[in-house]
């Protein structure tokens, strides 16, 4: 279609001579030069202006699809790392929970072992306990015949001396 501009600009040279007066202008050859000049110039450069608009869209559209092929890039990445800190929440998450439960059983572990160790250590101090006592009472034994066979003056028949010692240890 043909703008106005363009319409006025073809039209402008029909105004001048109109005019009421008839001087001899060379407007007509001028504005007739002008077309021809302005006719071949766009017939050697339309084409070249033309490839060039044309290239400059395909390097825009071409940019614009890289960017768009590295934002979709980027938001793969993007999920992918979500994803991954998802699976590491949940990873973390079941980690807490089995250290929990392994420390529980540890606990209880430690527990039973402990109190077999106290069991241990009393029975260990029991049986101590009554060998001590066994060994007092070899010693006093000991020591109160020991006693009563290095005294000569005393002579005791073997029912009294049993008496004795029983009197002692009891």
């Amino acid at each position: 279609m043909i703008s106005k501009y363009k319409i006025l600009f073809f039209m402008t040279p029909v105004f001048l001579l109109a005019s009421s007066e008839h001087a001899n202008y060379d407007i007509v050859e001028r504005t007739l030069n002008f077309l021809l000049f302005f006719g071949i110039l766009l017939y050697f450069i339309a084409k070249p202006l033309k490839q060039m608009y044309l290239d400059r869209i395909n390097s825009i559209a071409n940019k614009l699809d890289s960017i768009q092929e590295k934002l979709k890039a980027s938001n793969n990445k993007r999920d992918e790392v979500l994803r991954r800190v998802e699976d590491s929440k949940i990873n973390a998450a079941n980690l807490i929970e089995t250290a929990k439960k392994e420390a529980i059983i540890i606990k209880e572990k430690i527990k039973k072992e402990s109190e077999l160790d106290i069991l241990n250590l009393e029975k260990s101090f029991k049986e101590q306990k009554e060998f001590e006592e066994r060994k007092m009472v070899k010693n006093l034994v000991n020591e109160i015949l020991n006693n009563i066979f290095d005294n000569k003056d005393l002579k005791l028949d073997q029912k009294e001396l049993v008496n004795i010692i029983l009197k002692k240890v009891a």
